[in-house]
């Protein structure tokens, strides 16, 4: 979903991978650029590169620590240090060799806040295996152990990971950078009333002894290995896909999915072949900090999707299409992660498009440019105002900063606008080449533009400000502009009622929740004026029941417009729902909204209910909210 753009600057900054006809891509060096370098890595992986690993893994909830070996398979080199990258790890032992293990000396740097440490191991030139032996410790951000009540069986503790963008390296000792694609084996040892899972081939039943073997045969960057342990069961859902939820979801999980199969035919269609083999989703607690992780072959997902209606499918129709942009053509750097997201979004926006039609499609592009258009103006006033850009500049910084709408909508309506003026017929045609032909491959933003121009611009004789949409803030002009009927009428109702008409008259006086989706009651929501009396709000919170049933995108927008009408009915119900919901995007607007207030109480009802709720919030929601809180 990224604009496109005219070169500007031919940089020598080539794809940087193996061969895209090898999908393992095991024993290909890595094409070597200096022009091209990962801030946020301090592995030496021009020099020396794992090309495939192995986990042996014990994962003990009583003590909450994995135990575990990392064996690096590497290329061939003449180098005598091979440098990984490490955060918040207890490293005991490193050897080299395969078979007979000799110990090796190694040293860890100093620690950076963001980066963590550099790993330093001492090898003989042409080393090929090293084995890092370490355990995680209390500092692992990427873990996230819950207690059973933070569960929805509320008998079983639970595990996951989350590793974008650089948080592997606090669970793996691994050269965390995108550049270097691997693939990866692991043996992992769990309690047996649990199962585990992996971002490879999983198994669909419990083992008796705990004991479980993964195999990703496809490389992939770092951030994309992903582990998760806790009570699921296996729900089938055509013959390539299907759910992992614990038992009690199972069957809204069946209901809330079902279009999955569909969904892959769909994306097969526009851009090509599915490369993955099988595409399952596993439904996580609610304190997984996203709606959700493109992990290969095993979508993370999280519970706020299942809405009851499947308005909500467009995040699993995002993660699918990472099956393309991202999972098969990776951004090089963090600096270039538009290059993930915008066509995702983009791309989301075709799948949803082609099954559900224009209309569906539409309502969904219009909310998602009302978040820009709020993230734009929030990034203006803030101390970085430059990354309105779509390539960024995230040197010395945490590469989740760039983790904002600007890569994900305006690199889509980059993608938009272009289709427009190139028709769709061309652009269809250079997005399935750009997949083919850099597929198992990390690219730069430069790259990409070298490529655009070559491939699209060129032998069409099309003039198109590329850089203006990549190099500068804001939003250009020539921006398509999208609309929605439906989400019109909802916005003519809210102002109706801002001008001081009765809120449930003629045609909607017999309105329910479910007589319209999620979308056109976030347009309707967000239009309603924050000046409207208490006893207005209330008096649609008690026809709709959106403080107390309504789904989780909904109460969102519904609780920031009554912190910002200075409403306190409501928070109990704000107060369940953000000790409840762990998923950042949803609430650190809402808490922003009570820090912002300037109503007496409100921060420290903010503060107050933070201390309550972080306790089921992972790392990533949790440090964003201590920030906000600040």
């Amino acid at each position: 979903m990224k604009n496109i753009f005219i070169p500007i600057l031919l940089v020598l900054c080539t794809t940087i991978s193996c061969t895209p006809t090898d999908e393992q891509c095991v024993n290909e060096p890595l094409a070597k650029n200096d022009s091209v370098s990962d801030s946020h890595s301090y592995s030496n992986h021009s020099e020396i590169r794992t090309t495939h690993i192995h986990l042996d893994l014990d994962v003990n909830f009583e003590e909450k620590i994995i135990y575990g070996v990392a064996r690096h398979q590497m290329s061939s080199s003449t180098v005598s240090k091979a440098i990984f990258d490490m955060k918040g790890l207890d490293i005991q032992k490193i050897t080299l060799g395969k078979n007979n293990e000799l110990e090796t000396d190694y040293t860890i740097g100093k620690t950076d806040p963001i980066k963590g440490s550099p790993l330093t191991v001492n090898i003989n030139p042409g080393t090929e295996y090293i084995n890092i032996y370490y355990q995680t410790t209390k500092e692992t951000e990427a873990l996230d152990w819950l207690s059973p009540e933070l569960t929805a069986g509320k008998k079983h503790p639970y595990l996951y990971t989350q590793g974008q963008a650089i948080l592997t390296r606090s669970w793996i000792p691994i050269q965390d950078t995108p550049m270097n694609r691997i693939t990866y084996s692991a043996d992992v040892k769990v309690p047996t009333e649990l199962i585990a899972l992996m971002s490879a081939d999983n198994p669909k039943e419990k083992d008796s002894e705990g004991r479980y073997h993964f195999e990703m045969k496809q490389a992939i960057p770092a951030y994309l290995i992903a582990l998760v342990v806790g009570d699921m069961e296996y729900t089938s859902i055509g013959k390539y896909s299907g759910v992992y939820s614990e038992p009690e979801l199972s069957k809204q999980c069946s209901y809330e999915f079902v279009d999955l199969p569909k969904m892959i035919n769909v994306a097969e269609d526009i851009y090509g072949e599915y490369r993955w083999d099988q595409f399952d989703l596993v439904i996580l607690p609610y304190s997984f900090p996203f709606g959700g992780m493109e992990n290969p072959r095993l979508t993370f997902a999280n519970p706020t999707l299942i809405a009851g209606d499947r308005s909500l499918i467009s995040v699993i129709a995002h993660e699918l299409a990472h099956s393309w942009s991202g999972n098969l053509v990776t951004n090089a750097t963090w600096n270039d992660f538009w290059l993930n997201e915008g066509f995702t979004v983009y791309f989301e926006n075709r799948i949803m498009e082609k099954m559900y039609g224009k209309e569906i499609a539409e309502i969904n592009a219009v909310i998602e440019y009302q978040d820009l258009l709020t993230s734009i103006e929030t990034i203006k006033q803030s101390e970085h105002p430059e990354d309105s850009q779509l390539k960024l500049q995230l040197k010395h910084r945490n590469p989740d900063d760039g983790m904002t709408d600007i890569a994900y909508v305006k690199g889509a309506f980059f993608l938009r606008t272009l289709e427009r003026i190139v028709g769709r017929t061309k652009f269809d045609e250079f997005l399935k080449n750009y997949f083919d032909s850099h597929a198992f491959e990390t690219i730069t933003t430069e790259s990409f533009v070298q490529y655009l121009n070559t491939e699209l611009l060129t032998p069409n004789n099309i003039d198109f400000n590329a850089n203006e949409w990549i190099y500068h803030a804001g939003i250009p002009e020539n921006c398509i502009q999208i609309h929605s009927k439906r989400l019109t009428e909802m916005e003519a109702w809210a102002s109706e009622i801002n001008g001081g008409n009765a809120v449930f008259t003629n045609e909607y006086k017999n309105i329910k929740r479910a007589d319209r989706v999620t979308q056109e009651w976030q347009a309707f929501v967000r239009k309603l004026s924050p000046e409207l009396p208490t006893e207005v709000l209330n008096e649609i919170d008690s026809k709709l029941k959106l403080s107390e049933e309504a789904n989780p995108a909904i109460k969102s927008d519904w609780f920031i417009l009554n912190v910002n009408a200075g409403n306190k009915t409501i928070r109990p119900f704000m107060e369940a729902y953000l000790i409840k919901i762990g998923r950042r995007w949803y609430i650190e607007s809402i808490y922003q909204a009570l820090v912002d207030s300037k109503l007496k109480g409100d921060k420290e009802f903010a503060i107050a209910t933070f201390e309550k709720a972080k306790r089921g919030y992972h790392f990533v929601s949790k440090s964003t909210i201590e920030e906000v809180l600040k």
